[in-house]
């Protein structure tokens, strides 16, 4: 009898390139130059750097490049500092059907074996998108614990089924692949994010390591246990694990196709209030002096340390949500700027944090596009109310951004690492992954640029 993770094995061994509609492949191009982009930018922290840095000294041979850092290392090692370093900045795209962030987690993985391998771009596309349903997919079906932070456990079978995928392994092996790397899935609690631990960081630069290494287990002869994402996620990092729900509507339309693209630079869960009041920045005139209070109700569920006290470090400042919209009304803008050491330390930010308020609505969810997940009510000294609703967040596949707003991101946040002509080149070629007879096409480009400046994080 045929179980949910036959099904899975099966679509993730005989799905090819062919199969893909011509949106599909889009979609999947514009998830890679999103990805680079923020691996990319990620170099610009110090601690990602020294990691970049690290990897290369400990990798033999040093097959696969370290995007933008100017290194090569071993797959393993670079998967694990362009993973960690894709995350620094929370500019990397997520998927709300399946939670969390499935690029950043199977991604690196893909391209540094992929780019070791010199396989095409074509193949390149079909590991990514094979590997980022399945991740997505096995998201779907868990239901994590209240204080576990999903990023990286299910990103790890996904990265392992992206690097099979590049070696056309059998459903069969698939299987045992995806048994074995969910029981090397990272665990992961919210705490690092509240209090600014960068530690958290690894969390996707961990899945990715991880993937490959059952990869090779799975070759030297290691077995796995007949079905480890219900045991694991089911019981030990989630509460519930419903495996029906991991391929409900396969082959209906592409995870990667209904995804969403980050255009403030924090967690996704900020992102409806700050929607609503980028909204309300862009309408209504007036001086962050003048407000008397902000009140904003949203999304229930979320982590309660979310709306905690002031944050005391950029990585904590992108999971608060009084300090990123105190932030976005006196600076009128949420990109990575908005959450460096220099306006954290603003005292108009401080001032305006404290004036904000929150509330957690059990009813708003950003499953659905058709209600509010965000309001905002700004009142201001002399009396006057200002408010605005969120519902299809921006960047969303229900509310899409142009290819051209992407480029444009994707130009902004590594021209600190990038010259402008690389940039350039980056994209161009990106835009035509499909044609490329060998990924190295496309590392190469990333493999010659020295660290930019660190920007005052």
């Amino acid at each position: 009898m045929t179980d949910y993770l036959d099904t899975l094995s099966d679509f993730a061994a005989t799905t090819s390139y062919e199969d893909f509609s011509v949106d599909a492949i889009k979609a999947a191009r514009e998830v890679v130059l999103d990805t680079v982009g923020a691996i990319v930018a990620g170099y610009t922290l110090p601690e990602n750097a020294a990691l970049a840095k690290l990897a290369a000294e400990r990798s033999a041979p040093q097959a696969s490049t370290i995007l933008g850092a100017g290194l090569k290392a071993e797959p393993m090692w670079a998967t694990l500092a362009n993973g960690t370093a894709g995350v620094g900045l929370e500019m990397d795209e997520g998927n709300r059907y399946g939670g969390g962030h499935p690029s950043i987690h199977v991604m690196p993985a893909a391209l540094a074996v992929g780019e070791e391998l010199h396989i095409s771009g074509k193949k390149f596309i079909e590991s990514l998108i094979v590997g980022y349903e399945v991740s997505s997919r096995l998201g779907t079906a868990s239901r994590p614990r209240k204080n576990v932070h999903s990023h990286g456990h299910w990103g790890t079978p996904g990265a392992a089924v992206a690097v099979a995928k590049l070696s056309d392994y059998s459903a069969h092996d698939m299987r045992n692949i995806i048994n074995i790397s969910t029981s090397m899935s990272p665990a992961n609690s919210w705490t690092p994010c509240f209090e600014g631990a960068t530690i958290r960081n690894a969390y996707s630069g961990r899945s990715g390591f991880q993937g490959i290494l059952a990869v090779h287990m799975y070759e030297a002869g290691f077995t796995g246990i007949n079905d480890a994402p219900s045991d694991i996620f089911g019981s030990i990092l989630g509460d519930t694990f419903e495996p029906e729900k991991a391929v409900s509507g396969l082959n209906d339309l592409y995870r990667i196709q209904q995804n969403y693209f980050k255009f403030h630079a924090c967690c996704r869960y900020n992102h409806p209030t700050l929607d609503a009041v980028m909204d309300i920045n862009q309408r209504d005139s007036f001086k962050s002096s003048e407000i008397e209070e902000v009140q904003v109700v949203t999304i229930g569920g979320i982590p309660e340390g979310m709306v905690g006290p002031y944050p005391p470090n950029m990585l904590s400042a992108k999971f608060n949500i009084p300090y990123a919209v105190a932030s976005a009304l006196v600076l009128h803008n949420t990109d990575i700027t908005a959450f460096y050491d220099s306006p954290r330390n603003d005292k108009d930010i401080v001032e305006l944090s404290s004036k904000v308020n929150v509330t957690l609505d059990p009813k708003m969810t950003m499953s659905r596009d058709d209600q509010p997940c965000a309001e905002v009510k700004i009142v201001l000294k002399d009396g006057r109310i200002i408010q605005e609703t969120a519902t299809s967040i921006r960047g969303d596949a229900a509310n899409p951004v142009t290819h051209q707003q992407l480029i444009e991101k994707f130009m902004f946040i590594t021209q600190d690492n990038l010259d402008r002509e690389t940039a350039d080149s980056v994209v161009k070629t990106i835009d035509c992954l499909e044609t490329l007879s060998d990924v190295n096409e496309l590392t190469s480009l990333l493999s010659g640029q020295a660290l930019g400046g660190q920007n005052g994080n």
